[in-house]
Parts: structure tokens; sequence; C-alpha cells
């Protein structure tokens, strides 16, 4: 079963920086995509941010521009750069990925979340 470990959470000031890594661990597939979610207190989940097999990138439009995706795929992590954070951006975030089979088989993984407050 794979694992999937967020680190990056906590408390910042609005206008601040925060990153997120989500390191994979276990045996895994190849990774088709990788994806980091996020949900605000008593709202759905939204998506913001992919990055695909061929390192394409597409970021959430209320996040364009402030926010980006990474990745190392020798260690099989992804990042979330925030800057420029908001209240707004407030909430719980979960990083996402989908694996593939040679045979192509999908499977989707999930962190458990990590918190991101911004308040002053």
């Amino acid at each position: 079963q794979v694992q999937l470990v967020e680190s990056g959470g906590g408390l910042v000031q609005p206008g601040g920086s925060l990153r997120l890594s989500c390191a994979a661990s276990g045996s895994i597939f190849t990774i088709d995509a990788m994806r980091w979610y996020r949900q605000p207190p008593g709202k759905q989940r939204e998506l913001v941010a992919v990055i695909d097999r061929g390192g394409s990138t597409n970021v959430a439009d209320s996040v364009k521009d402030r926010f980006a995706i990474s990745r190392d795929s020798a260690k099989k992590t992804s990042y979330l750069q925030m800057n420029s954070l908001k209240p707004e951006d407030s909430g719980v975030y979960y990083c996402h990925y989908r694996l593939v089979t040679a045979t192509n088989v999908f499977y989707n993984y999930w962190g458990q979340g990590t918190q991101v407050t911004v308040s002053s």
C-alpha cells in the first residue's frame, strides 16, 4: 500500500509564504499525475494545482501567479509553493497521486492533509 506523507503546513501571516511537500513511500507504480487540493472550513474540497507525467502544470485561477507546483520525480515527491498568502487560502491541504500500471490500470492515493492558517 502506498502512503503519502504531507508536511509544511502551519500558521502564517497574510502576505507570507509556505511550501508544502508530499512524499510517497511503499510500492508504487508510475506516477501519472500529482495534484494538490484544499478544503476551506465548511466548504467543498477544490483542486488547486496539477503536474502531469510530462511536467506540464496547471494552477487554479484563484491562486494563479501566487502558487506553483513542482516535483522531484526520483524522490516521488511533489511540492506546493504558496506565496502572497491570503486569509481565504486557509484550510486543509491534501496531496493526491494518480498512479498507473504498465497495463493502464489507474490507482488513486491521498495524503491525510496538512492545516494551513493565514491570519494576522
